[in-house]
């Protein structure tokens, strides 16, 4: 069994209605590693202590009196900077917002604490939430707790560091380009990337944003796939303006045992070379599951051209970010785009064409979307899941040199460019897709690999199902051991 720190959320949330330990009495073990550990991590960068203590005390006396406030109650929580917390200051890592402190919670967060949680901190994101690494000029950076030389991900980077070496009970984080499923994976913890639309994200945007961005999600991250479970049943379900016509019902899980699923396997793509490395660890639960009597395909697929898919999910998530553009900047960009020659197809032409994209190139790219959503809903007709990797590498050495689209990282002994590795957030992610990752082990330098686990569409609790069963049966968390 797992020490105090490194227990699933609700594993907990059960000692602590058990009285085998006490909501003030966790909440301080996790305030002391926080004390020990953070300083070289850098993962948690904003606390609300006494807030917190206060909190915990009345979780203490309101279980002495037999009255639990959830299936979380007491559970010590972090989360990801760009959520509203009411004393906690909300950036987004851009300096001009250091001093934003919201007039409300996000309701994400309201719900968690409605479900028991006592929230301690905020974790550490890149600028704008747009990096595969979390660093800010108000912030600084933060380290991967597997090796501290190296990126814990991004943009939930913080909220994966701080799980894995254990200074929190739970997190929460959002993706519209892998943010919850690479950290998850360079970590070694769980995450969940939700359906589009299940779970509301109102709070967890730049101050006065009100609508949910295209293929954006906010989602659950943890140390098991139990908690992934309970915390989006906790967030998920329709907003209050939109509750007034229709409420979540997610559907059960598919299958009951790995015996029971069909599954495909993907290890990697011409768009996006994966490491070998990581191949290896995928391939590993590919043969695990087989010898459960799984049934396991190499080749099927949905029936979508990859380089159509990347090139049409660049363009919407471009799109997708282009708001928050002033007109002059939009107006520079503009430029650029219109200076490119015609047959340029690089990441960087596809990015700034995606920024200043007409609506009529938008309802273009958008009805491609449309028609890869119904081959994968086409595919998933035969297919439980597929599964495939969460990025192209292990966790890579921290390089904030110059601009994102210029740099590289190592993929099997060679350099290549680091947006590549935007085809595995994006082939599943832009269709509205659910995506769990879960570990699947280490590479030969003892870095973590995660297996990203891709359902149809609303099959969220599948995606865990499988994780879940993982977990039991092949591999779960391990703590890095610096922390332990």
């Amino acid at each position: 069994m797992l020490a105090t720190p490194f227990r699933t959320a609700k594993e907990l949330a059960a000692d602590i209605r058990r009285k085998k330990v006490g909501c003030l009495e966790l909440l301080d073990l996790y305030l002391e590693r926080v004390a020990k550990h953070n300083p070289s991590l850098n993962a948690i960068i904003a606390m609300e202590i006494e807030g917190a203590r206060k909190r915990a005390r009345a979780a203490d006396r309101a279980l002495s009196r037999k009255q639990p406030w959830g299936p979380l109650h007491g559970v010590p929580m972090t989360i990801k900077e760009s959520y509203d917390v009411v004393g906690m200051p909300t950036t987004w890592g851009i300096p001009d917002l250091k001093d934003n402190l919201p007039p409300r919670n996000a309701l994400a967060v309201d719900r968690l604490l409605g479900a028991g949680v006592v929230l301690f901190g905020k974790t550490n994101v890149p600028i704008y939430l747009a990096d595969y690494q979390s660093y800010n000029a108000i912030y600084g950076v933060t380290n991967n707790p597997w090796d501290l030389s190296r990126s814990p991900g991004g943009s939930s980077g913080g909220s994966a560091a701080a799980l894995a070496a254990g200074l929190t009970g739970l997190e929460a984080g959002s993706d519209i380009g892998s943010s919850i499923r690479n950290p998850a994976h360079y970590c070694g913890v769980f995450g969940h990337k939700p359906t589009w639309g299940l779970v509301p994200p109102r709070g967890q945007a730049l101050p006065g944003r009100l609508h949910q961005t295209d293929i954006s999600v906010i989602g659950p991250m943890a140390r098991g796939a139990d908690d992934l479970e309970i915390a989006l049943g906790v967030m998920a379900g329709p907003d209050e303006i939109d509750a007034a016509g229709y409420k979540l019902a997610q559907a059960a899980p598919r299958r009951k045992a790995l015996r029971d699923f069909k599954v495909a396997v993907m290890l990697t793509d011409p768009n996006a070379e994966v490491d070998t490395e990581v191949q290896e660890k995928i391939q590993a639960v590919a043969d695990f599951l087989a010898k459960q009597r799984a049934k396991v395909s190499d080749r099927a697929r949905p029936d979508i051209d990859t380089n159509e898919a990347a090139r049409v999910y660049i363009h919407l998530l471009r799109a997708a970010t282009a708001g928050r553009q002033s007109q002059e900047d939009f107006d520079k960009t503009a430029a650029v785009a219109r200076s490119l020659p015609a047959g340029d197809d690089s990441y960087y032409a596809r990015m700034v064409r995606g920024t200043t994209s007409s609506h009529r190139d938008w309802l273009v790219a958008n009805e491609a979307r449309q028609k890869m959503r119904f081959k994968w809903a086409e595919f998933f007709k035969e297919y439980d899941l597929l599964l495939c990797p969460a990025a192209s590498s292990a966790a890579f050495p921290h390089d904030h040199v110059g601009e994102r689209h210029e740099r590289t990282i190592e993929v099997n002994g060679r350099r290549v460019p680091a947006t590549d590795q935007l085809f595995w957030a994006g082939y599943p992610g832009m269709a509205y897709l659910p995506g769990t990752v879960a570990p699947a082990g280490r590479t030969k330098s003892g870095l973590p690999v995660g297996i990203q686990i891709v359902g149809p569409q609303y099959g969220d609790r599948t995606c865990i199902q499988m994780a879940r069963l993982l977990e039991r049966e092949h591999q779960g968390f391990v703590p890095p051991p610096a922390y332990v």
